[in-house]
């Protein structure tokens, strides 16, 4: 028994030792949760020595009134819909059913989601959630409907204004707030109709900032999306990001349907640019240069002489467009617009793209080293073209450059026909690439053209090798190669250690 009653009395001493120094530890660490439900001023941010939570009940509150749920309807006629539709088996051994509503239109309804960004009306949401809708209504947080109508549209960007057609009150906007300060790991909430199940929110940090996803063509140029780990299924399409003050930093756009709660929206600030030419001319009206380009890197710099990593490299020339007829050339560098310096080739893009067709800008380049000037009158960006499908490899002996790790061949009328290649490419075309090499680090693969090597053009194997033999240890070959399968050029940096 006593051996007994020391041992209670030891748990007893250990519970209540244990007590008082979560007590004081509790204390001295300050770790407690606070909320804060002011909105929309900014909402509480962890600081040293104490954890503090947002108050999403708060945010919710603030943001819910203002997100509408999209239900846009498609007339699609008969031949449209047998398209569609998948092989009916009993065509094969009845023939076409003939029960009347194959010969009807049918409506085809799909959801997104939106939310207002003036008192009066005006929705945001994405293009591709209106794209083709014959008539398109929204539904409110409190069930009330109103018909809308498309007041522009954007697919480049995948964003559209909408606005409500007989308003009969005001009704409850966001601000717009700005995407280029949002930060990796800040608090942000996504709400909007996912799977149709309206006014849904959810919450997570912002993952990355950049992303390009390659989802169309059109968009691949402006692509520079937010990605959020906040669960955006199907149907959060054009629901609102917003951070913690509540303020909308991008528009909820696309996920990735192999990840679990991998999700991307456009930045706000690429709408905020456009919002204009929507709501003016109903749709964006482009400068074009006429370029394609590249951000530069450490090698890059090394090999092209560069002081910086920043500016765009110009890749390839479209011959007949801006650029062109303005003298601009491949392997230039554009490090300013306007006298604005050029950091990367995102902002390029956005500089050059919010400037009207006609408007006279002065690049600033860097050419062989030595800076000049370059006077281009933009022209309008059509919609780009897509890249024809990549032509067979070839496995024909040719010349071996161990150095590189590539093997290239001449372009006979064989090499031509075999890799698809036009008459007007002038070089020696990749055979093989070697494992491991600095080639195939690179990304480098059969079938590129490589038309020039530090700057001298190629036409055969023996002034490719004359081009190598001469680049020193640890130093760099610069190829300009062309890309059959996309019909365009790249600069191809390689580092030859021996």
């Amino acid at each position: 028994m006593k051996n007994d009653a020391q041992k209670i009395f030891s748990l007893a001493a250990v519970i209540v030792a244990a007590t008082l120094f979560g007590m004081v530890l509790s204390g001295g660490l300050n770790i407690t949760q606070q909320v804060d439900a002011d909105l929309p001023d900014a909402a509480p941010a962890a600081t040293m020595g104490e954890m503090v939570l947002p108050d999403f009940v708060a945010l919710a509150d603030h943001v819910v009134p203002s997100v509408v749920s999209v239900y846009s309807d498609d007339v699609q006629d008969p031949s449209e819909r047998n398209q569609r539709m998948p092989n009916d088996p009993f065509h094969f051994f009845f023939g076409p059913r003939d029960d009347g509503a194959q010969r009807e239109p049918q409506v085809r309804r799909s959801s997104g989601s939106g939310f207002f960004i003036s008192s009066s009306g005006e929705i945001l949401t994405n293009n591709h959630v209106i794209e083709d809708a014959d008539s398109i209504r929204v539904r409110l947080n409190d069930e009330t409907e109103y018909r809308v109508e498309v007041v522009g549209a954007d697919p480049a960007t995948d964003i559209a204004l909408l606005k409500i057609v007989d308003p009969d009150r005001k009704f409850s906007a966001l601000d717009l707030g700005d995407s280029a300060a949002v930060r990796v790991g800040e608090w942000v909430m996504a709400t909007g109709n996912p799977l149709d199940m309206a006014h849904s929110v959810t919450v997570g940090v912002v993952s990355a900032k950049g992303r390009s996803l390659g989802l169309s063509a059109a968009s691949s140029s402006f692509e520079n999306f937010i990605q959020t780990d906040a669960a955006i299924n199907f149907g959060n399409s054009g629901g609102p990001l917003v951070n913690l003050k509540g303020n909308v930093i991008g528009i909820n756009t696309a996920i990735n349907a192999a990840g679990q709660n991998i999700g991307f929206a456009v930045p706000i600030d690429v709408a905020r640019r456009i919002l204009p030419q929507l709501r003016e001319n109903g749709k964006v009206v482009r400068g074009y240069l006429g370029v394609s380009i590249g951000n530069i890197n450490k090698d890059d710099a090394e090999a092209f002489g560069l002081d910086s990593t920043e500016g765009a490299l110009v890749e390839q020339v479209v011959e007949g467009h801006a650029a062109s007829k303005a003298g601009i050339r491949h392997g230039d560098v554009i490090v300013a617009v306007d006298g604005e310096n050029v950091v990367d080739t995102r902002e390029l893009i956005d500089t050059i793209s919010a400037m009207p067709p006609g408007t006279e800008v002065e690049l600033g380049v860097i050419r062989n080293g030595k800076k000049t000037t370059v006077e281009v009158t933009l022209e309008e960006r059509e919609a780009d073209a897509t890249p024809e499908e990549p032509g067979d490899d070839s496995g024909s002996e040719g010349d071996v450059f161990e150095r590189v790790g590539v093997t290239v061949i001449g372009l006979s009328p064989m090499a031509r026909q075999n890799f698809r290649i036009d008459e007007g490419v002038e070089g020696v075309v990749v055979t093989r690439v070697r494992p491991l090499s600095p080639a195939s680090e690179e990304g480098m693969s059969p079938g590129l053209v490589i038309t020039e090597a530090n700057g001298e053009p190629i036409d055969n194997p023996a002034e490719l090798r004359s081009v190598v033999e001469d680049v020193d240890a640890d130093g760099y070959l610069r190829l300009y190669v062309y890309i059959p399968r996309a019909d365009s050029y790249r600069f191809v940096i390689l580092k030859l250690e021996e």
